[in-house]
């Protein structure tokens, strides 16, 4: 029945990489289910035989999706079954797109769907580098114009050495954690997060990479060799088109270029768009194909600047290909904010907000490999304003997302330790105006936010957005790029870290490849440009403030023994609700004994840590400590005097002189100053106030005792007092008592 079966199998990094097609999903044009451990991705790809009327770009589209079921779960929430994507989807769909979107043809239209579904997932080898071979062996399958194969790879550093594709476990251990992906002549796409480390050990950990993924490549094109369908024939440029172009240049290169010497990014959109305009109008009237114009009018204004780049050294700006736009950075913008900072670099601008809270903000994860909390975020938002557009506001896009993340890998790394600081984080990123590198802005302003806020980096953290210019006559890396250097160039590489070394990297190319050498340029280049941002920050803030905002909760962290956890907590919740609700306080207990109390003010904070300790202490005996009289009784008062404990102070310990009725000295609610002089054998706290000066807590003992030294044998807190004692030996003394009378 599966005739057209085919399987390669190969050992890559000591485990079984295994490629299948022929079995399952064999109406999509290419099929492929990856293998890696007991991890399994099935990935398809499908494309439209035909373009859609009036398409003028390439309609892409890549869904990475977890199914429950691959881990052994029923998904959470009251449908019980898989819906919108995860942020974690949503970033492995834009891990498997870019890295294939550069090698489709150029003017190839139709559109392509890819879809990558996890089937099984170990726990130990990661879904996406699975996916990211497999989405490549089924374009390389499937007939569809693909310059393919790509292969990828995961790379930790540990230890001073790469680790090809770590399990989940060495992860932990890494300081690296890198994803690339390419083709066997060079890089197309980076991601990572890293701990500090220098552009050479980035560099190496790459080329590590591209290495170890060729094995990969080979086996896709063995595959390919026995099981690919026929190629779909691709339309050459026809002479309409090439005499079309020529006429458009003739036309428009000139006014293009001069549009292009404006250094305002608005006036110059619109004097471009002047010229375009003049152009279609004149070619309209020639009878022309106006549709096929347009898009060649892009490839006009791309030639017009990357040329021009290339012969002068100077960019669309002014700058030079190393200058860094002017920065100005500002602080607490926002006086209720815990944490502000106004990041504006150029005609790009960032708003970005710290706020700081308890456990209890945390982000619950579930996620296939388990569920788990999240204490840091940090969330993109790119409304249209900020590039002069309107359209629509809703949840965030895969871009919005994925420029969040990139920005919260690079200052991950630079967190405290929870225990040294354990506030939940969250920073907001509002970009008010973008002219290129909004996301390394966002960098920068969360540096500076999470500071002001008094969070205690490591050390400040600055990003830097480096593009390419490449012709086969030279090329040129830039620092800095605008957005239009971004649209109309090969190359977007965002570097961004500290004065020490990288914390994130990320490249994306849209061509086939770029060498070793250019990104070993564009590193050394973003280095110098991020040392020069680093500079310009510091005018605004050196380093972290010292103290969290007055308006941001004051966590403390106290340690209790973990079989007391039960009694701070109470029945139901009770006593803890208690305490928040009388105290005005967030607390978190954690299974080990931690808890963190959370407030805005000191005293609020004291209280409930005074009460929680009340809790949980221990009276020791000879302390002297302030409560309260709870219940009276003939033989003395219980006195709630720690905690919820109570103690008895019996009627000869209430006053150093006799007592004859107990509410004679005490009444119930009175505040007074105990000592503890032990326990009798139930385990009862035995009490005195006699011994304890009631106006100053003192210590009277000694004075007692000169006073009214006890009788041998007498213990404080028997049942019987001094009178009873008394009147028995009264009676003793009477005449009628036996031998005496007959004397």
């Amino acid at each position: 029945m599966f005739d057209n079966y085919f399987r390669k199998e190969i050992n890559w990094g000591g485990k079984t990489l295994v490629l299948e097609t022929g079995k399952i999903a064999r109406q999509a044009d290419g099929a492929v289910m990856a293998r890696l451990g007991d991890t399994i991705v099935l990935c398809t790809a499908v494309g439209a035989r035909s373009v859609k009327p009036g398409q003028d770009f390439f309609p892409l589209t890549v869904n990475y999706q977890e199914k429950a079921f691959a881990a052994g779960k029923i998904p959470g929430g009251f449908f019980k079954r898989e819906g919108r994507p995860s942020e974690h989807e949503t970033l492995v769909s834009r891990l498997i797109d870019r890295p294939i979107r550069p090698l489709f043809p150029e003017g190839f239209r139709n559109e392509v769907q890819v879809v990558a579904t996890v089937l099984s997932h170990d726990l130990e080898n990661e879904a996406d580098i699975v996916a990211m071979v497999g989405c490549s062996a089924a374009l390389t399958l499937s007939g569809i114009p693909f310059f393919g194969p790509v292969g990828a790879a995961r790379v930790g550093y540990i230890n001073g050495q790469y680790v090809l594709n770590p399990t989940a476990e060495e992860r932990k251990a890494s300081v690296l954690d890198l994803v690339l992906a390419g083709t066997a002549e060079g890089v197309l796409m980076v991601e990572s997060e890293a701990s500090e480390l220098t552009e050479e050990v980035m560099l190496g950990a790459v080329e590590f990479g591209h290495r170890s993924f060729q094995p990969v490549i080979q086996a896709i094109i063995e595959l390919a060799e026995v099981a690919a369908k026929d190629p779909w024939p691709l339309a050459e440029e026809s002479e309409a088109t090439k005499a079309l172009k020529a006429r458009i240049a003739e036309l428009g290169r000139a006014e293009m270029a001069v549009a292009y010497t404006e250094t305002q990014k608005l006036v110059r959109q619109e004097k471009v768009a002047a010229v375009k305009k003049k152009v279609i109008e004149a070619l309209e009237a020639e009878g022309a194909d106006v549709a096929a114009a347009k898009g060649l009018l892009k490839e006009l204004e791309a030639d017009v600047v990357r040329n021009n780049i290339l012969d002068t050294g100077r960019r669309i700006d002014g700058r030079d290909t190393r200058t860094v736009r002017p920065i100005v950075a500002e602080v607490g913008v926002l006086p209720r904010a815990h944490g502000s900072a106004l990041f504006t670099r150029g005609e790009t601008q960032a708003l970005c907000v710290a706020t700081l809270g308890t456990g209890q903000d945390e982000q619950i994860i579930d996620a296939l490999t388990g569920e788990y909390r999240e204490d840091f975020m940090l969330h993109y938002n790119f409304p249209p304003y900020s590039v002069n557009e309107t359209g629509r506001m809703g949840s965030p896009g895969r871009r919005e997302v994925g420029h969040g993340k990139l920005a919260w890998r690079a200052i991950h790394p630079l967190l405290p330790e929870k225990e040294k600081f354990p506030y939940t984080i969250r920073v907001v990123s509002e970009i008010t105006e973008s002219n290129g590198s909004s996301s390394m802005a966002t960098v920068c302003g969360t540096s500076l936010s999470l500071m002001d806020a008094g969070v205690p980096l490591k050390r400040p953290c600055a990003g830097i957005a480096m593009g390419l210019i490449k012709e086969d006559r030279g090329f040129a890396v830039l620092s800095d790029i605008l957005g239009d250097e971004d649209h109309l160039g090969d190359m977007d590489f965002k570097v961004a870290g500290t004065e020490a070394g990288i914390t994130s990297l990320q490249m994306d190319i849209k061509i086939t490849s770029i060498t070793f050498e250019i990104m070993k340029i564009a590193l050394e280049q973003a280095k110098e440009g991020r040392l020069h941002i680093l500079g310009e920050m510091a005018k605004g803030l050196t380093g972290h403030r010292t103290d969290v905002a007055a308006t941001a909760p004051r966590i403390t962290v106290i340690t209790v023994p973990k079989d007391k956890i039960r009694d701070v907590i109470g029945s139901g919740g009770k006593v803890i609700r208690e305490i928040t609700e009388q105290t005005g306080t967030k607390i978190d207990i954690e299974d080990d004994g931690t808890i963190k109390v959370a407030a805005t003010s000191t005293e609020a904070a004291q209280r409930a840590i005074d009460w929680i300790r009340g809790i949980v202490a221990e009276p020791e005996v000879g302390v002297i400590y302030t409560g309260k009289v709870v219940k009276t009784a003939e033989f003395g008062a219980f006195v709630n005097f720690l905690g919820a404990k109570d103690g008895l102070v019996h009627i000869s310990e209430l006053a150093q002189e006799r007592v004859n009725k107990t509410t004679d000295v005490v009444k119930e609610g009175d505040v007074v100053k105990v000592k503890v002089l032990g326990f009798d054998d139930r385990g009862k706290v035995k009490l005195s106030m006699r011994v304890v000066d009631q106006a100053t807590g003192a210590d009277i003992t000694e004075q007692v005792g000169a006073r009214r030294p006890r009788p041998e044998g007498e213990e404080r807190g028997e049942r019987r007092d001094r009178g009873e004692r008394g009147e028995r030996r009264d009676r003793r003394d009477r005449p009628e008592r036996g031998g005496e009378a007959a004397e």
